[in-house]
């Protein structure tokens, strides 16, 4: 028996669980059957079938094993993880997770498939202050979600240039920022993950906006590209080449490896001890002396000795 009023709709993740409980019953199966057929705990399948959280990829696929599917569970919890995201970004979201290499490039941002849900939901709120609670935490489930594609056994190649800017953009307060910032220095460690950031000290970038190419497992490269309003995938054999052409431009101009880690650490630590934020430099003679310092910066021009008129004390 359904615990919903009578004409409410399913959302996917409900529908989806309804479809594996009526499964498990046919068979005359418990939940902690299920569960060891499907190896995983009793309170994960309890969730599903509630459609309290949507099953993970492996979960779906291992429904088709044990129910002895073609793929039936894995399209259908696919179809639902899709639920919700607006049409014209459903076809870069295939396109994503049959990726061989992802190169993205992101100005105020951090890339969504590096962002914390904290982050991700200052985000959301943002750009839709109206919606409810429920409405945003979907959104923030489902950006989380796009991090399956690494979980594969073989994942794509992500290699993303943040602009300094999305570094300093100050989303969500200090400890949201600290947090987001240290998830980028652990993506790095990822032997698939490449991290750099390009310095305001580079000059004009090679691009204004944000942009993704995607490497096809069969070798085809695409464009994706956002306006304020929707995004929009491009397979032009000359639009692809300008926008590959301007990622490399970026990356040559862009930190190295470290460097960009140490401006990450740097403005980590501002953020977590809520320092005045200060901008990083990279050379010492970009430093500006500070009150009280001893440092001589080198004199330029010609020297030129400063007059001071003393007041008479008996004025």
């Amino acid at each position: 028996m359904l615990d919903r009023s009578p004409g409410e709709p399913l959302s996917p993740a409900r529908e989806f669980g309804e479809e594996v409980k009526a499964a498990r019953e046919a068979r005359g199966w418990t939940q902690e059957q299920l569960a060891d057929a499907l190896h995983c705990g009793q309170p994960y399948v309890s969730k599903v079938e509630r459609g309290e959280q949507l099953a993970s990829a492996a979960f779906a696929k291992q429904c088709d094993r044990v129910f002895g599917t073609p793929g039936t569970y894995a399209r259908m919890r696919q179809r639902a993880a899709d639920a919700g995201s607006p049409t014209w970004f459903i076809p870069y979201l295939q396109l994503e997770r049959e990726a061989r290499a992802i190169c993205n490039y992101s100005t105020t941002r951090v890339t969504g498939m590096l962002q914390t849900p904290e982050y991700a939901e200052h985000v959301f709120r943002a750009a839709n202050p109206h919606e409810s609670v429920d409405q945003i935490r979907a959104r923030i489930e489902r950006r989380m979600q796009r991090r399956e594609v690494f979980d594969r056994p073989n994942p794509p190649a992500l290699w993303v240039i943040l602009y300094e800017a999305a570094l300093w953009s100050n989303v969500g307060g200090p400890e949201v920022m600290s947090n987001q910032l240290r998830r980028l220095l652990t993506a790095s460690e990822v032997p698939h993950i490449n991290l750099q950031v390009f310095p305001y000290s580079a000059g004009t970038a090679a691009r204004g906006g944000p942009f993704t190419v995607l490497t096809t497992q069969d070798g085809t490269d695409v464009l994706y590209e956002e306006t304020y309003t929707r995004g929009q995938v491009s397979d032009s054999a000359e639009v692809v080449a300008s926008a590959q052409a301007a990622f490399e431009r970026l990356r040559a101009d862009a930190l190295s490896r470290q460097e960009s880690l140490s401006l990450i650490r740097h403005v980590m630590e501002a953020y977590s001890h809520e320092h005045h934020l200060r901008p990083f430099r990279r050379h010492m003679e970009e430093i500006q002396p500070q009150r009280g310092e001893q440092r001589r910066m080198p004199r330029m021009g010609p020297r030129v000795r400063l007059i001071r008129h003393r007041t008479d004390p008996r004025q």
